[in-house]
């Protein structure tokens, strides 16, 4: 073509050099033309007609290609396929025409592999398996291959030699791979231990102080986990981290469907005391507690009858407490409470005493796992406990405020 152009630019009577540059020029246009015609019959026609094809289908893979745009990173290699056959017209440049076409061709057929290895992905998170068993990191060592197979080709390519000689030369150079790479290595090694041991999934509840990490886990990859924090921060972290540190995982708790309460409240030890018969008589109108004093009244008198206990002195023998009667009305109380899970234990138990009183732990399960209907459960028990523990006679200990020193300073007399 470009010859049949130099002829008729000549007998038109242009010169040489102008009816080369003419005809090379006129060439090119027509190359870079079919390209420009090509590209707009693909993604105005073909992939139009494609996408109506896919929204009909009922597959649901296509429809993922599709909005990853895999069928318009295919359809970039055609126009450089025109440029490759193109190159004979330009012998002075046929060979370098070629690689550089060559190399754009690889370009763009590693970029067509990324979407697809991305779209894969994609239809893998739709199937539950994925949470348990995420396959993102795996997917991003097979781009890693793709590329350095890329590279060395685009390589070999340049300088005309067959990749296979420059695949000898790696040998040598496998300890500063090794180092380059070391981060995906230790990700690898570390992905494939977190989905073997099944550590840690997708969804998953994670708490990991050292790093900053209380919140939910949205992305495993092969370099990174991202946590969402419950601030919506996000936090990430290297794969190989939850496996040499420790970490805390709420899965368990959240599969159990239940969650646990674990707080005290502190008893000023200055008012613990014995029950005494107007105090018992005044704690047997509770319901929760009338059938207990009953029991446990018969049960210590019948004791100190036995054992001829002398009834003079009250600290002779046994007797009931208002700490003990309260512990008895708050387990009571948790055990027909209706957001307390009554498969799991139920406990109300004192702790060692110190210096800010005697802490009474109540230990129990809400029904619940969703934050913010614990925390109301928690925080109506305790609301209860509190405002009923003044009825035993009990304090709940407090450290002296500013107004308890003004209050005890305007009274003469009066002594803390």
């Amino acid at each position: 073509m470009i010859e049949y152009l130099k002829e008729l630019f000549l007998a038109y009577g242009l010169s040489d050099v102008l009816s080369i540059y003419l005809s090379n020029a006129i060439a090119v246009f027509l190359i870079i033309a079919l390209c420009v015609i090509t590209m707009v019959i693909i993604k105005k026609v073909l992939l139009k007609v494609l996408k109506a094809y896919i929204s009909k289908s009922r597959n649901k893979w296509d429809d993922v290609f599709l909005k990853n745009k895999v069928f318009e990173r295919m359809a970039g290699i055609l126009p450089a396929i025109i440029i490759h056959e193109s190159a004979e017209l330009f012998p002075p440049v046929t060979d370098w025409i070629k690689r550089i076409a060559f190399i754009y061709i690889v370009f763009a057929v590693l970029m067509a592999l990324y979407k697809i290895m991305d779209s894969v992905d994609d239809i893998y998170r739709q199937h539950d398996i994925s949470r348990a068993r995420p396959i993102k990191g795996y997917l991003q060592v097979v781009k890693i291959f793709f590329t350095i197979a890329a590279a060395i080709i685009i390589v070999s390519v340049l300088l005309d030699r067959s990749p296979l000689l420059l695949l000898s030369g790696l040998g040598a150079a496998t300890a500063v791979l090794m180092l380059i790479f070391q981060n995906t290595i230790l990700g690898l090694v570390a992905s494939i231990q977190l989905a073997t041991n099944n550590m840690v999934q997708i969804g998953d509840w994670i708490e990991m102080p050292s790093h900053g990490v209380d919140g939910d886990v949205i992305e495993i990859t092969l370099h990174t986990v991202k946590v969402q924090n419950w601030d919506k921060t996000i936090v990430t972290i290297p794969p190989h981290a939850l496996i040499s540190e420790s970490f805390k995982n709420w899965k368990g708790m959240q599969e159990a469907g239940a969650r646990r309460i674990k707080r005290c409240i502190y008893i000023d030890m200055t008012s613990i005391r014995f029950c005494d018969d107007e105090m018992l008589a005044k704690l047997k109108k509770i319901q929760y507690l009338r059938e207990y004093i009953e029991e446990r009244t018969a049960e210590i008198e019948r004791y100190n009858k036995e054992n001829g206990i002398d009834p003079s002195s009250i600290v002779n023998g046994r007797h009931m407490t208002n700490i003990g009667t309260l512990r008895a009305y708050i387990q009571k109380y948790l055990e027909n409470h209706p957001r307390i899970n009554h498969n799991m234990t139920t406990m109300v138990r004192q702790l060692q005493p110190g210096e800010h009183g005697l802490p009474i732990e109540i230990y129990a399960f809400a029904d619940t796992t969703r934050w913010v209907d614990y925390e109301g459960i928690q925080s109506d028990i305790f609301d209860h406990i509190l405002a009923v523990v003044p009825e035993f006679g009990l304090k709940v200990y407090q450290n002296p405020t500013g107004s308890d020193i003004r209050r005890i300073q305007a009274i003469p007399g009066e002594y803390i």
